[in-house]
């Protein structure tokens, strides 16, 4: 068989932030997989807004890595980016 492709976009493993490795752990991971454990944490530790699910309130956690007291799941994405390299 030959060699797998270096796998690019949301495959390619990324290096997060000193904040964000509070949460997803210091080790280059896909993004995919950062997304993941981003939610683990958001859903672990009760952090989406009841009355508007899409809504995510920022513990003292996420606060540095969104830069706001809450953000949407689908501005999310956008705070995650700069956070990784």
């Amino acid at each position: 068989m030959a060699e797998t492709k270096a796998r690019g976009g949301i495959a390619k493993p990324v290096t997060p932030s000193p904040q964000l490795a509070e949460i997803v752990g210091a080790a280059a991971l896909p993004r995919s997989e950062v997304v993941s454990k981003i939610w683990e944490y958001i859903k672990k530790n009760n952090l989406q807004n009841a009355a508007n699910k899409r809504e995510i309130i920022a513990d003292a956690k996420l606060k540095p890595i969104f830069g706001a007291d809450k953000v949407t799941m689908f501005e999310m994405n956008k705070h995650l980016s700069k956070h990784l390299s």
